[in-house]
């Protein structure tokens, strides 16, 4: 049984850092893609970044480009997602998700497995 968990959300103001985590059993982590996606409230659930399966192709949202890195440890069967000078637009729910197949799609539809979601919560 697939099962991702979430962990790192929280309440910090504009210009903090927080570090999403992402711990996934079910023995499918390392043969697939991971990605971080983010839904704020009335808004559709929108891509945050991509990592491929081996940690070596990463892709983001223009608007976190620079301040959001996702980087994932295939021993630990975690994905992170560090994200630095946030901004209250930031303010969502995130979640964690597993892509079996090959690529890494930034349509929410191409995602097999999904997590709970964490709250992250930016102040002004």
């Amino acid at each position: 049984q697939v099962r991702l968990v979430e962990s790192g959300g929280g309440l910090v103001q504009a210009g903090g850092s927080l570090r999403l985590a992402c711990v996934v059993s079910g023995g499918i982590f390392s043969g697939s893609a991971m990605g971080w996606f983010r839904q704020a409230p009335g808004k559709e659930r929108e891509f945050v970044a991509t990592v491929n399966r081996n940690g070596g192709r990463t892709e983001y949202r223009d608007s976190v480009k620079g301040r959001f890195t996702i980087t994932r440890d295939n021993a630990q069967n975690t994905v992170f997602l560090q994200m630095d000078s946030l901004k209250p637009e930031d303010t969502a729910v995130y979640y964690c998700a597993v892509q079996t197949a090959l690529g890494e799609s930034p349509d929410v539809s191409g995602w097999d497995y999904w997590g709970q979601g964490t709250q992250v919560t930016v102040s002004s």
